[in-house]
């Protein structure tokens, strides 16, 4: 296959969406075009890419691409790697009220996907998204769960009526039959959850098989074997969690471990397909966890450590041609990702890539990952780069570029992100990361503190940020800690942050700030703070208890109230599990700690906010309710400091879904932090 014949390919796909759109993804080898001295517009940080994602199929002979169609709704195209050319010269699957949000392989035949519509708020879609399938011709699209509106046509639901809107893809069983393995949410009678029921479900005919029977009460978390047999579930009650074992040649379930929640000794990761269980524990020396198999026979994982990531906790999964089949490597993310090959042949493939596409993460994903006809999709990124696709053929050795997945954003012109670390007031190692913008610009430059959501997770890894990137580009050094709380490190940063919030947690984020200016990156008197969630919650605190560090303060859907969180209400949808057991754990108990809330409470500072504000705030949202938003204004405007800019996105939920308000958001940030650190 020549060169020039794979490009023509690419043309095609491109010209394809370009039909059905007016406009599509710039084909590889076409440079963005306009001045480069314009700042770029918000509206290419935000949209979403034009090229979304790749996947082979199991033959490794079809690839299917998620990519911008008509309407600019994202839609499924199957690409025929042998022949060259989009199959049927059309999409296979694509919705005028809709985007393909996932999409997966069950055969070689058949593909099942799920549905959001970007184009309406979070708000609208507080339901699940359904689940479809459909030949990769483009027939026999059927709705095997229901979606919250009507898709497709009432014509083409063919056969049983689907699945309730309350179950979720599970698990692919490998193999290439005709079967899924969904799971269906079930709630107590007050409408809490109380645990998910696995099914076995065929993609052709519709019908479900409950794999349930024997099955621990309240399983939230399923694992299964490379046939789709469930193995392992984790349950959850009353504070409590435990997981239990069932054997392959046994129909009986044992309990491995039962602790409080957040104490257990270790945590279920992957089965293979021999039946191994591999684990994570924390390893003594390094604090962080590692991977291990578990010994059934000792009742604990063994002693000999697998793959372990020092100063990071072990994340990623096993890399296998299938899933659950032969493990060929793991693939972890310490700064960045990187993947341990145990497979020879993939290792050096791995270099081989490493050496083409130089400064960048390279994912490699085979089908068949064995023989002459061993096919790889090959995915790259960096923190300037948002993403390339390409292609390796092993039958004649070929690397071929599938296109870029935002056109529009020239790397060039990206921002720096840089990990670090520096030690808190108190002696703590915190985390860091620095994007410094790409025009070189003498002396300390001013700076926005980005704090992270959750607030238990990690924040960053190394890869393209929109919200980053869009700031950097615009003159500011974006900071961005992993302050105590977060998750991703060690149990020593996490269980630092119980109960500190406004607290111990707050002072990480300036300490922070005083490091980089310490490493004459950033001016200390032209710095604001800024975050969504609990990083909304973290501004307000930096607005109401460290005026005299910022020139201004940016906070959305952000938590106002930490006490409210605490309560039931019907605009809530936070579980009384978490309620009663884990937020009492990790905010602060009601009682107990009442006056240590109120300290910590925004609301209740109102007076002390004298730092110019802007707030925003999603009318849907249940994670943190409007009502947040409203008391907050209420006690602003009593104090004699209303927020310089409110505003609500009355369709949205907890952020922003709809690109124009995306697009609209960046304007009046980027207008807020000009007037106030330029």
């Amino acid at each position: 296959m020549a060169e020039k014949w794979w490009m023509g390919t690419v043309l095609a796909l491109s010209a394809l969406c370009a039909a059905a759109q007016g406009s599509g993804p710039v084909p590889a080898s076409v440079s963005p075009s306009g001045p480069t001295d314009a700042p770029i517009p918000a509206r290419a940080f935000y949209a979403r890419p034009g090229l979304e994602s790749v996947s082979l199929s199991p033959s490794g002979r079809w690839l299917a691409i998620l990519s911008a169609g008509a309407g600019d709704r994202t839609g499924l195209a199957i690409f025929d790697i042998h022949r060259g050319s989009i199959l049927g010269n059309r999409m296979a699957a694509i919705f005028s009220n809709a985007d393909l949000r996932s999409v997966h392989w069950v055969n070689d035949d058949r593909l099942v996907f799920d549905l959001l519509d970007r184009q309406s708020g979070g708000g609208d879609q507080r339901v699940a998204p359904g689940l479809f399938s459909v030949r990769r011709d483009g027939s026999e699209l059927r709705e095997l769960i229901s979606a919250p509106r009507p898709f497709i046509s009432g014509d083409r639901r063919i056969g049983v009526e689907p699945l309730s809107a309350r179950h979720g893809l599970l698990h692919i069983p490998a193999g290439g039959g005709d079967e899924v393995i969904v799971g269906e949410m079930r709630s107590d009678g007050t409408g809490e959850p109380a645990g998910v029921n696995a099914k076995r479900l065929n993609v052709v005919t519709g019908r479900a098989v409950s794999l349930s029977e024997g099955v621990p009460d309240h399983a939230f978390v399923w694992m299964f074997d490379p046939g789709g047999r469930p193995r392992l579930v984790v349950t959850r009650f009353q504070g409590r969690t435990a997981v239990h074992w069932r054997a392959p040649d046994s129909e009986e379930w044992r309990r491995l471990v039962d602790s409080a929640v957040d104490e257990l000794p270790w945590s279920p990761r992957f089965i293979d397909s021999s039946g191994q269980l591999f684990v994570t524990t924390i390893d003594p020396k390094s604090r962080t966890q590692v991977l291990q198999r578990y010994d059934f026979a000792a009742g604990r994982p063994s002693a000999d450590v697998l793959v372990s990531t020092p100063g990071f906790d072990l994340r990623g999964s096993i890399v296998s041609e299938t899933t659950g089949a032969r493990a060929l490597g793991v693939r972890v993310v310490t700064d960045a990702e990187t993947t341990v090959w145990f497979d020879q042949r993939l290792a050096a493939l791995q270099e081989e890539a490493d050496q083409r596409l130089p400064g960048l993460v390279n994912r490699l994903s085979c089908r068949p990952c064995e023989g002459p006809d061993m096919t790889v999709a090959v995915t790259s990124w960096s923190d300037r780069d948002p993403g390339q696709h390409w292609l390796y053929t092993a039958a004649d050795g070929q690397w071929r570029k599938v296109g870029n997945a935002r056109s529009e954003i020239d790397p060039q012109r990206m921002g720096r992100t840089d990990f670090h670390r520096f030690r808190a007031r108190d002696g703590l190692e915190i985390p860091l990361w620095v994007t410094t913008p790409a025009a070189s610009v003498a002396g300390p430059r001013p700076a926005v503190l980005l704090v992270h959501g959750g607030p238990w997770v990690r924040g960053r890894s190394w890869n393209w940020s929109a919200d980053a990137q869009f700031l950097a580009s615009r003159g500011y050094v974006v900071i961005e800690p992993e302050f105590r709380g977060s998750t991703g490190y060690g149990p020593a940063l996490y269980r630092a942050g119980w109960r500190e919030w406004g607290r111990k947690m707050q002072d990480d984020l300036l300490d922070a700030v005083s490091w980089t200016v310490d490493q004459g990156l950033v001016d200390p008197k032209r710095v604001c703070i800024a975050g969504a969630s609990y990083g909304g919650y973290a501004t307000l605190m930096g607005a109401a208890r460290d005026a005299d560090r910022f020139r201004c303060a940016a906070a959305w859907v952000a938590v106002a109230d930490p006490r409210l969180m605490l309560k039931w209400s019907s605009s809530s949808d936070v579980w009384e599990e978490g309620r009663k057991y884990d937020l009492p754990r990790l905010i602060g108990d009601p009682v107990a700690d009442a006056a240590m809330l109120e300290s910590v409470s925004p609301v209740l500072l109102a007076e002390r906010m004298t730092t110019p504000l802007m707030l925003a705030y999603g009318g849907a949202d249940r994670r943190v309710p409007i009502e947040h938003g409203q008391q907050l204004l209420k006690a602003l405007k009593a104090a004699g400091h209303p927020p310089e800019v409110w505003t609500v996105y009355d369709d949205e939920g907890h952020g922003w879904l709809k690109l124009e308000n995306r697009v609209d958001f960046a304007h009046r940030l980027e207008g807020f932090l000009a007037k106030h650190l330029k």
